[in-house]
């Protein structure tokens, strides 16, 4: 008996790991939580783990199948007939006669049934372990070989003597672990008792924004309200609530709640930040109500209220995308191509990706204007509706994307330029006849390309460009060319993890002309300029401060018509 204990201790720790962990008890209990839910356990999802990837059982899970084995080890149940129990060392695929190990591993197995294996048949014996798992291993194996041989009478006093002191040498360590068990079983018990959901988890959003505007006043602008000059300075907010409710591993449903009192604070809404799309008056809204299934090679978006084509479509923006997280770009035309702006709904659609290689994804979808609208003109397919297509290129370097969108729109509301109703050009992008270039009716066909290059770690370059031709449905099929394009720099950890340097340059939605224009359209608009620098400092991971400038140049297409906008954006994320 003592020759067999020395084997013991000799052998590889994870003999004993091993065999506590996968005695055959909780093999069987593994294999039988597959069979009644249909889904991997968490156990058996560790056990099917490859010797490369394998990592140490977390404490708990160890005492788990320890405490499970012993128990009926005590009870008298014998594993030798359990389906998971090694009968012989050949069984073991990774295991070797040449392995220093392998006399007392076959003890251990073909005489004591003290060892079972992994389902693949591995034994992985070079597998790391703590003291405390080699402890709880120990004392598992121990009590299986005086459980098999019949218990104290059958073994002479030296080697049942050499059994205890083994036991009682590291019983502080089995004590700490029980203790630990018994501590992290009650604070389970408390909070599944004051969980808020076993699915759904609460993300939490707050932007406090203090910006101020200067110029954009001159004469002669096309808007509904008259000249203002806007030079206050303001502080606004918006809040957004996302519970994420996860079904399993593949589906997950989003429910938006948003409050802001956010709004632009130019006079033809350019220059908008990031936070200043919409203003309710800080009342709660639904914000967004969207379900997510992804499949091995596809992914599928069924949005029902108030979707954007970023929530699945890869806008090839890394470090200037930020319409969803306020943490990026800091002016709304600057977070990626504005094809993506284009005939945003209120209501719902459907989108999908397909993963045609690694590197190679098709994207597709259609959103309704007013689909939950039942009148004449709107629903689901007879009204209002966007739809887009977009093949992208990614790799660990580069990403490609090239995108056409048609979308049609009902009649806007007043004359050309009249920003009161209906925009081709959402969140606030664009000048006023670009979002609506007519005044009436209108379908568009829409062309763009994006690309990213991340040069380092350190530097990233981004560029867009795209092209809207709009056709009015009335007026003898008046054509509007409307072009818009941009360059960004990022500097990604600039001065620290988490901060980032951005500069960007670019062409707002413009009108650059119009074919058979009927009496009463004006003519295009000058190129407006748009020029944004910030820097985003990361105080901690729940914290971001922003400073940064927005110019623009020839605003809402006006000559020499400039404005600058100074903003400090200050996210909180929970």
């Amino acid at each position: 008996m003592r020759k067999l204990l020395w084997q013991m201790l000799l052998a590889s720790p994870s003999l004993l790991v091993a065999q506590a962990v996968f005695s055959p008890s909780a093999m069987a209990g593994e294999v039988r939580a597959e069979a009644t839910t249909g889904k991997p356990s968490v156990e058996s999802l560790e056990i099917a783990q490859t010797p490369e990837s394998a990592e140490t059982l977390s404490v708990d899970e160890f005492m788990r199948a320890n405490e499970q084995q012993t128990l009926e080890a005590n009870d008298g149940a014998s594993s030798v007939d359990s389906l998971s129990q090694v009968t012989s060392v050949s069984q073991f695929s990774d295991v070797q006669p040449t392995d220093w190990a392998f006399q007392a591993l076959q003890s251990l197995v073909e005489r004591y049934g003290c060892i079972a294996g992994y389902p693949d048949g591995t034994y992985r014996g070079n597998r790391a372990l703590t003291r405390y798992e080699f402890a709880a291993g120990l004392n598992a194996c121990l009590d299986q070989v005086l459980a098999l041989v019949g218990g104290d009478g059958g073994i002479d006093p030296e080697s049942l003597a050499t059994i205890r002191r083994l036991q009682e040498e590291f019983a502080a360590e089995l004590a700490t672990l029980r203790g630990r068990v018994d501590a992290l079983e009650a604070r389970t018990a408390e909070l599944e008792a004051n969980q808020f959901s076993t699915t759904t988890k609460l993300q939490g959003e707050v932007v406090f924004g203090l910006a101020n505007g200067f110029g954009d006043s001159a004469p002669g602008e096309i808007l509904s309200d008259g000249n203002r000059d806007r030079k206050q300075t303001v502080f606004q907010d918006r809040v957004r609530l996302n519970f994420v409710t996860n079904f399993d591993e593949r589906q997950q449903l989003w429910t938006r709640l948003d409050a802001s009192n956010s709004q632009a604070i130019t006079n033809t809404g350019q220059g908008a930040t990031t936070y200043q799309t919409f203003n309710n008056g800080n009342n709660v809204d639904l914000g967004w109500l969207a379900y997510y299934y992804n499949g091995d090679k596809f992914q599928v978006y069924l949005p029902a209220a108030f979707p954007l084509w970023q929530d699945f479509v890869p806008t090839v923006s890394p470090y200037f995308e930020g319409f969803t997280g306020a943490n990026n770009s800091l002016s709304s035309f600057g977070e990626s191509n504005p094809i993506y702006k284009i005939g945003l709904a209120s209501g719902g659609g459907l989108g999908f990706n397909y993963y045609l290689s690694d590197n190679l994804t098709f994207s597709a979808g259609y959103f309704g204007g007013d689909s939950f609208d039942p009148t004449e003109k709107n629903g689901l397919f007879n009204g209002e509706y966007s739809a887009l297509g977009q093949l992208t290129f990614q790799s660990d370097k580069f990403q490609l994307g090239l995108t056409y969108a048609n979308a049609y729109f009902n009649e806007f509301g007043g004359g050309p330029g009249d920003l009161g109703g209906n925009a081709i050009f959402d969140t606030l992008v664009g000048t006023s006849l670009a979002r609506n270039p007519f005044g009436v009716a209108t379908i568009t066909n829409s062309y763009g390309a994006s690309a990213a290059f991340e040069l380092s770690p350190k530097f990233s370059v981004s560029a867009f460009g795209g092209f809207t031709d709009a056709r009015a449905v009335a007026n003898f099929g008046a054509d509007a060319q409307i072009w818009y394009y941009g360059l960004g720099l990022a500097f990604p950890d600039l001065g620290g993890d988490g901060n980032l340097l951005g500069l960007q340059a670019g062409v707002e939605p413009y009108v650059g002309g119009y074919d058979n224009t009927p009496i009463g359209v004006l003519p295009g608009d000058k190129n407006p300029v748009s020029i944004q620098g910030f820097y985003r400092v990361a105080v901690n991971d729940n914290i971001n401060v922003t400073p940064g400038v927005i110019a623009l140049i020839n605003a809402d297409g006006l000559d020499n018509n400039t404005a600058v906008i100074g903003v400090i954006r200050t996210t909180f994320n929970f």
